[in-house]
């Protein structure tokens, strides 16, 4: 297969497009936006990702752009500070961990990729012939050896291949909001939350930028919306943070004039497989594992490295999911244990978390507290060991 085209020019498919080239592949990009999407959120990359980062010899680059993040305080109603925490140990960092601004990654990944590697922006996939033929919104039907999948949870490319989203999604029954609104809390490199019950606010700034990022996460029935209904998503965030204080009701008011607002279900993605004829997929389309996971970006990474590794090695898409699937499986098992911590459902769930942060420093058995809040998360980063493809080659 030397002819392929990558849907998405997410991060999982600007890291699988690199490894397909460096393997001789002949490859298309297809994103339907404009240019490389910039901004974001906050991502972590963890154990093998690394790895495949400095194969890349992009670590140096990574850790310079690292958002330095110090300390994340929580606020009461009042606006007064109650708890702070190590902002590592809030993110679940440990070790070599790297969190960067999700924008300045994919940056880095395309300037790595553009020179070899043809983008076709303001496009997407409508068919895939079995043939390998491949029709566009815009541009005229190419043949292609493989179609690789790689955008995201709500994925054309698999809906094309698989069928109804809905058939592979499992909802956590939460929701997350996402923008940029002004650093009027003067943070630096700070992360500053607000909980209630089943209602979470979180605002940071990092070291590289000086606005400030609006991160709104609340449990939920499922909702009914047009996911190209941004004013209608902004509506039902108010309703959803309505009569919460601190600083919400002004983080409100600045995500309704926000022009990144990205608003979505907390939900993974569960398939059986992840190939079907010409068609095979990576990343967030094959297996989110959600926000709550901390987990995603590094699955995305890892995932394009060995899934292109094992086409050039002639194991083929059978092989990668033999690789990767029980390190997506151990991975997708945080979603749903991570996200009962990120969104306190009573009162009393609330203060004993606070309180446990204000005692943890002082605890004799604080090194075993600490290994339960990122400790999980470490394991399952490292839950995989990398075969080097090019060596074997």
């Amino acid at each position: 297969m030397t002819n392929i085209l990558i849907s998405g020019a997410s991060i999982a498919g600007t890291t699988t497009a690199y490894w397909l080239r460096r393997h001789g592949c002949t490859v298309t990009v297809v994103e339907r936006a404009p240019a490389i999407r910039a901004g974001g959120y906050k991502v972590d990359l963890r154990g093998p990702a690394l790895q495949v980062i400095e194969r890349m010899g992009l670590l140096d680059a990574v850790r310079a752009r690292s958002t330095d993040m110090r300390v994340a305080t929580h606020y009461d109603t009042r606006g007064r500070p109650i708890a702070t925490m190590d902002a590592d140990l809030f993110g679940g960092r440990t070790g070599d961990d790297v969190e960067i601004m999700r924008g300045d990654l994919n940056a880095l990944l395309y300037d790595l990729t553009s020179a070899d590697v043809e983008y076709i922006f303001d496009d997407s996939v409508t068919g895939i012939a079995a043939d390998g033929t491949v029709t566009f919104e815009r541009s005229r039907p190419r043949r292609f050896d493989l179609v690789v999948g790689a955008d995201g949870a709500h994925s054309v490319t698999r809906r094309i291949a698989f069928g109804d989203e809905a058939r592979f999604t499992r909802d956590l029954g939460h929701y997350i909001s996402i923008c940029t609104v002004p650093n009027t809390l003067l943070l630096d490199r700070e992360e500053a939350v607000h909980a209630a019950p089943g209602r979470t606010a979180n605002v940071y700034s990092t070291g590289r930028d000086g606005s400030a990022k609006a991160l709104f996460m609340w449990s939920s029935e499922p909702l009914t919306y047009d996911h190209r209904d941004v004013a209608g998503q902004k509506e039902l965030l108010t309703r959803a943070m309505a009569g919460v204080g601190w600083e919400v009701p002004a983080l409100l008011e600045a995500a309704r004039e926000a022009t990144d607002f990205y608003f979505d279900s907390v939900s993974q993605i569960h398939m059986d497989r992840w190939s079907e004829g010409r068609v095979v997929l990576v990343g967030d389309a094959a297996y989110c594992a959600s926000p709550a996971s901390g987990q995603g970006t590094s699955l995305a990474v890892v995932g394009a490295y060995v899934l292109a590794g094992e086409l050039a090695a002639g194991g083929g898409a059978a092989a990668y999911e033999r690789e990767m699937r029980p390190f997506v499986e151990v991975n997708q098992a945080l979603g749903p244990a991570n996200v009962k911590g990120m969104v306190i459902g009573s009162r009393a769930a609330l203060w004993a978390q606070i309180r446990m942060i204000k005692l943890l420093p002082h605890l004799p058995g604080r090194h075993k507290m600490i290994d339960r809040i990122a400790g999980a998360i470490h394991r399952a980063a490292n839950a995989i060991t990398l075969k080097d493809y090019l060596l074997s080659s």
